[in-house]
């Protein structure tokens, strides 16, 4: 005889569908809110700086969403368009000649122009690639994001051994937007063939949003088969 399925109480069946409503509503509900207080955000800096005659709320009489992340993405587009051309990019040498006198904001602006370059530039390899390392100690595991090799006097100061060695970022869990800069020799690190954005998802959901991943035909392990000897 064939068991009976077990039947399932009201309640288990309203649990059910709430839970499976919540999978369903919060993550759409979380994205719509995170996408129009960036927009809003955006505005509020834009909006201000915009000439009354210029902004469509003056005729429409209405506030419209995005009208200042339109206008900035149109203006720094514009002023990467002339910065590339003779004449754009004495401007930006002239104003840069006037910042690096300054001694504080200098420093700043060297500093954060480098970040940029290095993050934003064409064919960067820069956390771009994901990888374990151990920590805080052997046999334990975190994950990271490969940065850089190293160079300068911090790879002069550890490459002493011969071993060459590979800056990484650290990030915490669940909020990875900050974290500890390490360097560690390139023998230390696995490099994964996860994509920065599935680590992200790994790292914000603590551990819960696993990806998939298949391995290649050449990387499975194949166990050996027993040899089974008869004895008389």
């Amino acid at each position: 005889m064939s068991d009976k399925p077990e039947r399932i109480s009201l309640a288990g069946r309203l649990r059910t569908n709430f839970l499976t409503g919540m999978i369903i509503c919060a993550p759409l509900a979380i994205t719509v809110w995170l996408t129009f207080t960036f927009i809003d955000w955006a505005d509020s800096w834009v909006t201000p700086y915009i000439p009354q005659r210029y902004n469509p709320a003056y005729y429409f009489n209405i506030a419209i969403p995005g009208t200042g992340l339109l206008i900035a993405v149109v203006g720094i587009t514009l002023i990467g368009f002339l910065g590339r051309n003779l004449v754009g990019r004495s401007i930006v040498n002239f104003g840069e000649s006037i910042l690096n006198r300054m001694p504080l904001v200098r420093t700043l602006y060297k500093s954060l122009k480098q970040i940029f370059e290095t993050v934003l530039k064409e064919q960067s390899s820069s956390f771009k690639k994901v990888g374990l390392i151990e920590f805080p100690a052997p046999g334990t595991w975190a994950m990271v994001f490969v940065a850089t090799e190293v160079t300068g006097e911090i790879a002069a100061r550890l490459n002493e051994e011969g071993e060459e060695m590979i800056a990484v970022f650290m990030p915490p869990t669940p909020v990875p937007t900050a974290g500890f800069l390490m360097f560690v020799p390139r023998s230390r690190l696995k490099l994964l063939d996860m994509t920065p954005e599935e680590g992200a998802k790994l790292l914000i959901s603590g551990g819960l949003v696993m990806p998939d991943w298949k391995p290649a035909a050449g990387n499975i392990a194949v166990a050996p088969v027993p040899v089974v000897t008869s004895v008389k």
